[in-house]
């Protein structure tokens, strides 16, 4: 296939300083959980971006000094002249490709609380620092910001040594230069109080590491924008961002452009969509001469197309648009805009960050797995000989196991007992917010629909005899979880009294259509999206619902996932009722009763029905009445419940491992620190 001409100008080189990029596609910083302990993992998962086509490759932040340490959340660093050889492993592995290098330098200030390096945190004036965490900043003398200058400097120097053709000043996102600049900032030197003050810090970093470095690297500053426009209506924030672009204007190479709110920049699909940056920056060109760079979870090839014909950026900005797919650009330039893996906008990739773990991803089960597993997102081994699968069930570990073993040239057969395929994500992408979901299935059947060796079966529930009469070499159970009726999950282990009764429901009764009787007590114990996204569509339906759970606030795992904030507040906004540190004690004909979790004291509340959304129980009883007699293995939800990522990197593995050794102990190469 050939590429379509319209898009010819997605591949014109840019000009970035002393640098020029290929094309204008742009990875920017972002993080992946893996930071500077796993050199190897991180470079080869770069490479890979460049290998898709990607024409600059940026690292996640990169530390400067101790003083800016971030455990448990996974940094780069550059302290010293031992991390040069590291940094210059992805450098070249992204040079092998034909692409750019950045280095996105930084300084956390305020935002790190130093618990590795146990250095004292600085900033601008003393204040609480790290997240929650029970230590305050030291208030910066002169002599810490010409420390903090050189260090910045020195990094700047070692980063050119390792190669990187790009070299950031990070100057937002509420990090050290963010702080300096912060109006709160009333230092009473020239680093405080008026604007101009405010922005020498940042000025000063960005003219020093210019003539440090610029003779070959590009210089660039990440800035944000202002407040969302559409979530604020006091603009002093985007005021003040303009007047800093304009003083600043063309003094670095290059302005990567987002907005004040973190939790909107990388927004998840349910409450931020496509481009959803573009109305607060919109503006910045019209400020500078400059190549502008910007994000906004950039899915569509048209929506890019568009905003660089209209001048809103030189140069399409994209994180998880470049983790579920890596190679989005290659497949623009080919012609093939279907095959693109587009982004559902789940964050499951920055709960890495969060949890201190590799980065993940729903679409893209060999995000982090390049290294230490060797998976490629594109190519995958043909098999050895020739064999049958039969895949009972089409959910996300079905759909995915379909997908790659066919492309593995197996014969497989899947069949699904429900009219219609997709299973869990095409329930509930039918939930308020959760549309995109259903990307998970449509790029997996645009794939099988090019695969002649894959034939699928709607309407068909198999049974222990049909699948012995079927006679295939391997079978394959992708046949899901049930939400549990009782109540027992993370907090109660024995059901919950009266849990028989009719009034009793689960999410997939909800999401089956039944509609209850009101008002509506929906319990809480799974503490990710379901319980949330339960209680707003039956308040959309015009319920009264009360949501209550044991934790202290509601869908508390989604703090690493950016969107707990956004959920509470929705479900605030709507007038559910939240009540936190409690549980079901037991449930009525008309009434639930709670308990509070640390006083034990009940209460009954009306309530005409109940949604019990706690733990899930797997559908593997065809396995357990077959597994002595034939090939046969659980995936997914049917293996054990989890997100959907993880039902779909469990029918990938399974695809991936089919007629391969692999270690029954450590299945996975393993990037050690070795002892001297």
């Amino acid at each position: 296939m050939t590429r379509d001409p319209r898009f010819d100008v997605m591949f014109e080189p840019v000009q970035i300083g002393p640098v020029t990029a290929p094309n204008r596609f742009y990875q920017v910083p972002h993080c992946t959980g893996i930071g500077y302990r796993k050199p190897q993992t991180l470079a080869s998962l770069r490479e890979m971006k460049a290998e898709g086509g990607w024409g600059t490759v940026c690292t996640e932040y990169c530390s400067v000094h101790p003083s800016s340490d971030d455990d448990p959340f996974p940094s780069a660093t550059l302290w010293d002249d031992e991390d040069i050889r590291s940094h210059a492993l992805m450098v070249e592995g992204v040079h092998a490709r034909g692409a750019l290098a950045g280095i996105e330098l930084w300084h956390g200030g305020a935002a790190s609380a130093n618990h590795y390096s146990r250095e004292t945190p600085v900033g601008p004036m003393s204040r609480p620092a790290g997240v929650w965490d029970p230590v305050q900043t030291r208030a910066m003398d002169k002599y810490d910001i010409q420390n903090v200058k050189r260090w910045h400097l020195e990094a700047a120097k070692r980063a050119q040594r390792a190669g990187f053709d790009i070299v950031y000043v990070y100057g937002c996102h509420w990090y050290l230069l963010k702080q300096f600049l912060d109006p709160a900032n009333k230092r009473r030197d020239e680093y405080g109080g008026s604007l101009e003050n405010r922005v020498r810090l940042l000025r000063e970093l960005l003219e020093e590491t210019k003539e440090a470095v610029g003779d070959s690297c590009a210089i660039a500053v990440r800035f944000s924008a202002g407040s969302v426009m559409e979530e604020v209506e006091d603009n002093s924030s985007r005021d003040e961002s303009r007047e800093v672009i304009e003083m600043l204007k063309d003094l670095p190479d290059l302005w990567d452009i987002t907005v004040d709110d973190y939790s909107y920049e990388m927004g998840t699909s349910r409450f931020v969509k496509e481009a959803g940056l573009e109305n607060t920056m919109s503006w910045v060109k019209d400020v500078t001469n400059k190549p502008v760079v910007s994000v906004g979870r950039f899915t569509s090839p048209e929506t890019m197309l568009r905003l660089v014909r209209q001048g809103v950026v030189d140069l399409i900005g994209a994180a998880r648009p470049s983790i579920a797919d890596p190679f989005l650009p290659n497949k623009i330039a080919e012609g093939r805009e279907d095959d693109i893996r587009e982004c559902i906008g789940c964050n499951i990739c920055y709960s890495g960050d969060q949890t201190g773990t590799p980065i993940r991803c729903t679409q893209n089960p060999t995000m982090g797995e390049e290294w230490r597993k060797g998976w490629h997102p594109e190519t995958i081994p043909r098999k050895t000989r020739d064999a049958s699968v039969l895949i009972v069930g089409s959910g996300p570990a079905g759909l995915e196991a379909a997908t790659a073993l066919g492309k593995r040239g197996f014969d497989v057969v899947l069949t699904e007992a429900r009219k219609e395929l997709g299973g869990r994500v095409t329930r509930e992408a039918r939930l308020p917010g959760m549309a995109e979901y259903a990307r998970v299935r449509d790029w997996r059947l645009t794939q099988i629909d090019k695969l002649a060796n894959v034939e699928v079966y709607l309407d068909s529930q198999v049974d222990e005899e049909q699948i012995l009469e079927f006679g295939a070499d391997h079978v394959v159970l992708a046949t899901g979880a049930s939400w549990n009726r009782d109540g027992t999950g993370r907090w109660m282990e024995d059901p919950v009294a009266g849990w028989e009764g009719s009034t009793v429901l689960t999410p997939d009764e909800i999401m089956d259509g039944v509609v209850p009787d009101g008002p509506v007590t929906v319990f809480d114990d799974d503490h990710y999206y379901m319980g949330g996204v339960i209680a707003e569509k039956l308040r959309r339906d015009g319920l009264d619902v009360t949501l209550i759970t044991p934790a202290n606030q509601l869908s508390t795992w989604t703090t690493h996932t950016e969107e707990q904030h956004r959920i509470q507040e929705r479900i605030l906004g709507l007038d559910i009722g939240l009540v936190t540190g409690t549980s079901l004690a037991a449930v009525g004909s008309d009434s639930a009763t709670l308990e509070c979790i640390y006083t034990e004291r009940t209460r009954d509340v009306k309530a005409g029905a109940v949604v019990m959304v706690t733990a899930r129980t797997p559908r593997d009883d065809l396995y357990h009445s077959l597994v002595d007699r034939i090939d046969i293995r659980c995936i997914g939800d049917a293996y054990a419940p989890g997100t959907v990522a993880t039902s779909v990197y469990s029918g990938h593995q399974y695809a991936r491992e089919l007629q391969t050794e692999v270690s029954p102990d450590v299945r996975f190469t393993r990037e050690r620190a070795t002892a001297p």
